[in-house]
């Protein structure tokens, strides 16, 4: 097989077991009466984030090829994921978990080992494509597109699958056992955890461990000369900004699904596609993010990470924006459909750039390290306190009613567009690249 094929593959892959429950695990959670903690499991993700890819990214770097950490981290991932799937099958359709500490254990074990292959399967794939002489910034996203295509399948796959009295069907209607209502979507992401890791133990080339002459510090054995990056005025403002805008990456995966759903409490708006399908509605945000990776190196090479990350700041701005201001009916629902679009640049423009940005201005030995910290930054701590952030507003505008969270979700759009509108502008003043 192609290595380029190989390398789409295994990013269909990787977000395929992500976009199984991550933008409508928040409706089974007020099902299984966990509502109230929908902030807390998308700041897991960010917690785990802050320490989990940079230590994988260590042993990454220094003891196991990249490839079988990849594979070994899904081994679990899934093992842990499947748990949480047998814990609801227990409970029972449309019945809350009985052992919530339980649930939230197993959860959080599984994230904790999913978050690193993000950051992985990046440094899997630019290794591999500089030992066989590809360029990263033009060879990496056609590559990377293929995981959006991957988190797009199974958001369509989870919307659309009801499993009822021992038998499966596919449909758009609304129905309470649809797999975004209930514990099958932790099953969809197991199993294709499980299938990554088979794949990345027998399908992908070694990524050779560069062994580094001489004697070696503390610090270099530990993979902790990653954080010499943050000297470099110009990374440490990288990074820091990074933070700022991970504060909004979970926020819209967290609450646009119970905000669109949130609509079927409205007799108006009950009966309307978008609020019986808020999964599939925002499947439009990936697609736009399959088409916004492929226009990165030309705006990566054209205008430079400075402006494309502004592009992603602003971007997050109209996405918030515009769920502020939209509805499921029409003309409202333009501009749900709106706020998907954008969030492509909103989204690519600042993960994909940035990991590439990152790869290109560090030293080999430490570019997992380096993946591993920028993740740390963006998905740990700027998504920890973003999400949980977010939540304190939720829960203050609104409250879970007849299985709905419904309120004043206008203001909560509002204030995390006016956020993103103060992070681009202090970004556009502040911090200036080297030229070279």
């Amino acid at each position: 097989m192609n290595l380029k094929v190989r390398l789409a593959v295994m990013n269909f892959l990787e977000f395929a077991v992500w976009g199984a429950y991550l933008t409508c695990m928040g409706n089974y959670l007020g099902i299984a009466g966990l509502g109230d903690k929908i902030s807390w499991f998308y700041a897991i993700q960010g917690i785990v984030s802050i320490f989990m890819p940079t230590l994988m990214g260590i042993v990454a770097d220094k003891y196991i090829q990249p490839q079988r950490l990849l594979g070994l981290c899904h081994l679990l991932a899934g093992g842990f994921m499947l748990g949480c799937w047998m814990m609801g099958v227990e409970a029972g359709f449309g019945n809350e978990i009985a052992d919530k500490s339980m649930f939230v254990a197993l959860y959080t074990l599984s994230v904790a080992f999913f978050m690193p292959t993000i950051a992985l399967s990046n440094t899997t794939a630019f290794t591999i494509l500089k030992n066989n002489g590809g360029d990263t910034v033009k060879d990496f996203p056609p590559i990377r597109v293929l995981g959006t295509v991957g988190f797009i399948v199974t958001m369509w796959f989870v919307n659309c699958a009801v499993w009822e009295d021992g038998a499966f069907t596919m449909t758009l209607a609304d129905n309470a056992h649809k797999f975004q209502y209930t514990y099958m979507q932790f099953f969809v992401s197991g199993i294709l955890s499980l299938v990554l890791c088979l794949y990345c133990l027998y399908c992908l080339p070694a990524c050779k461990i560069e062994k580094k002459e001489g004697r070696i510090s503390l610090a270099e054995s530990l993979g902790l000369n990653a954080f010499r990056l943050f000297k470099r005025r110009q990374m440490a403002l990288f990074f820091i900004f990074s933070a700022l805008l991970g504060m909004c990456l979970q926020v819209t995966n967290g609450f646009a699904g119970p905000f669109i759903t949130s609509f079927k409490g409205v007799p108006e708006y009950a009966d309307t596609f978008a609020a019986n399908n808020a999964t599939l509605l925002s499947s439009i945000s990936q697609i736009s993010e399959a088409l916004c990776i492929l226009m990165i190196p030309f705006f990566l090479k054209r205008f430079g990470i400075k402006v494309v990350m502004l592009m992603s700041m602003f971007a997050w701005v109209f996405r918030f924006g515009f769920f502020g201001i939209g509805n499921p009916a029409m003309p409202g629902v333009v501009f749900f459909i709106l706020s998907c679009i954008v969030y492509g640049v909103a989204f690519d423009f600042f993960n994909v750039s940035g990991g590439i940005f990152v790869d290109q201005e560090c030293e080999p030995s430490v570019k997992a390290s380096a993946q591993g910290l920028f993740m740390m930054m963006t998905n740990g701590i700027g998504a920890t306190i973003g999400t949980l952030a977010a939540g304190e507003v939720v829960n203050s505008f609104c409250h879970w009613e007849n299985g709905f969270l419904e309120g004043d979700w206008q203001t909560c759009w509002f204030v995390f567009a006016s956020f993103a509108l103060i992070v681009g502008v202090a970004f556009a003043l502040v911090f200036k690249p080297e030229k070279k």
